[in-house]
């Protein structure tokens, strides 16, 4: 028998719990936002609980945030994004959460410095990709080919796949959004592949009694069969079961970010890739190549999700300043 782990998805919280974490979580979920979003205040406000030594939530105090902040920038030497989650965390716990008044909060921000995000050319994209194998292979295609997150692959459904129109769609991506961005015509086939694979592991779990799949928040209530329709199964399923923490029930999810990201990681070292490069590197190059095609940056913002163009902008300083008819004086 298999040894499952638990998976990383929303457990079951009643309503009518005591503990102080388990009514925020109820509370995060009532306003609709993101799990990874509700994992990430979670964490902070521990990590906040934990340095203000509270014991009660009658011990909480706005006046505490900014010590808090303070140590993150002066000791722990955090980044200014760092920094900012924490502080988001925070004012959504006392302000929305607790309803207190956090105006007027003074503290020492992290130092802000100007990051240009690494991109690959082309050769160097296609040198990494040759050197995986799989799907992990197929996962850095399409973070490379449709400006994916490793977090948006992994969760790709065959019902996403739209081979007619040659688009994908991101559901409920980061911000809860969703979006539709491109398919290369390139990984048409490997997909075919790989969901042919995934629909012969549906088909050998239903024969054994373990078919169905998690489905998000309120849609398992809605449509109860959905789980076990072969749509709604993940394009890169795992090759273990795992347990379910609302139900309890041991069934198949998708492949982990970390298999991705290890994998990526040691393709990079093979190809001897002196660059800093991650899974979100591809996004990058993705995005970079888009721009040197062109295209306009609100046609970037809107296949990448970004909410604000000035995210998107930050590509521009990344193009090659030869491209803008620049050259050096020693070329002359």
């Amino acid at each position: 028998m298999s040894n499952p782990n638990l998976m990383d998805v929303r457990a079951s919280i009643s309503s009518n719990s005591t503990k102080f974490i388990d009514q925020f979580r109820y509370y995060i979920r009532s306003k609709g936002l993101a799990y990874t979003t509700e994992k990430t205040y979670v964490l902070w406000v521990k990590r906040f609980i934990n340095f203000s030594d509270y014991r009660s939530p009658s011990d909480f105090q706005v006046a505490d945030i900014e010590p808090f902040l303070n140590f993150l920038a002066q000791e722990r030497f955090c980044s200014p994004n760092t920094q900012a989650l924490a502080l988001n965390a925070l004012v959504f716990l006392f302000r929305n959460f607790l309803g207190l008044n956090t105006e007027n909060l003074s503290f020492e921000h992290a130092k802000r410095k100007p990051k240009v995000p690494v991109v690959l050319s082309r050769e160097e994209a296609q040198l990494i990709i040759s050197n995986l194998s799989g799907c992990q292979k197929l996962a850095a295609q399409i973070m490379y080919g449709s400006g994916l997150r490793v977090s948006e692959v992994i969760r790709l459904r065959i019902k996403d796949i739209d081979f007619d129109n040659a688009g994908l769609y991101v559901m409920e991506a980061k911000g809860n959004k969703s979006r539709r961005t491109l398919l290369p015509t390139s990984l048409q086939e490997p997909l075919r592949q790989q969901i042919e694979f995934s629909k012969q592991l549906f088909e050998a779990d239903k024969s054994i009694g373990k078919a169905g799949v998690y489905m998000p928040d309120a849609l398992g209530k809605k449509w109860p069969n959905a789980q076990y329709e072969l749509r709604w199964q993940f394009v890169f399923p795992s090759q273990k079961y795992s347990l379910d923490p609302r139900s309890g029930i041991e069934r198949r999810h998708h492949i982990s970010a970390d298999q991705i990201q290890r994998a990526v990681k040691k393709a990079v070292n093979k190809a001897e890739i002196m660059k800093r490069v991650t899974c979100h590197t591809f996004r990058h190059s993705f995005a970079t190549e888009l721009l040197r095609q062109g295209t306009d940056l609100r046609s970037i913002q809107e296949i990448l999700g970004h909410s604000s163009i000035e995210t998107t902008q930050i590509y521009t300083h990344v193009v090659g300043l030869h491209e803008r008819g620049m050259v050096s004086p020693v070329d002359l």
